[in-house]
């Protein structure tokens, strides 16, 4: 789960959480789901922001070959 699927949970949970009338739906308490997925949202995004920063520290070594003046350099 990336950045994007955290936002669009929390943005989804918010609806149901904060738009839909609490006796909305018998079966399931859909502003309970609606907490619950803005939960796993920011869970989600946290997770996708660290994942970046890993992703972005990298370390890179150059090797360079040094001749002397005795042995002259390959030709390409």
């Amino acid at each position: 789960m990336g950045i994007g699927s955290g936002i669009f949970l929390i943005v989804v949970g918010a609806i149901l959480a904060f738009a839909i009338a609490p006796d909305t739906w018998d079966v399931v308490n859909l502003n309970m789901v609606g907490y619950i997925m803005i939960g796993a949202g920011i869970i989600a995004l946290i997770m996708g922001m660290v994942y970046n920063k890993q992703r972005a520290n990298t370390s890179h070594r150059e090797v360079v070959e040094r001749y002397d003046n005795r042995t002259p350099p390959p030709a390409v």
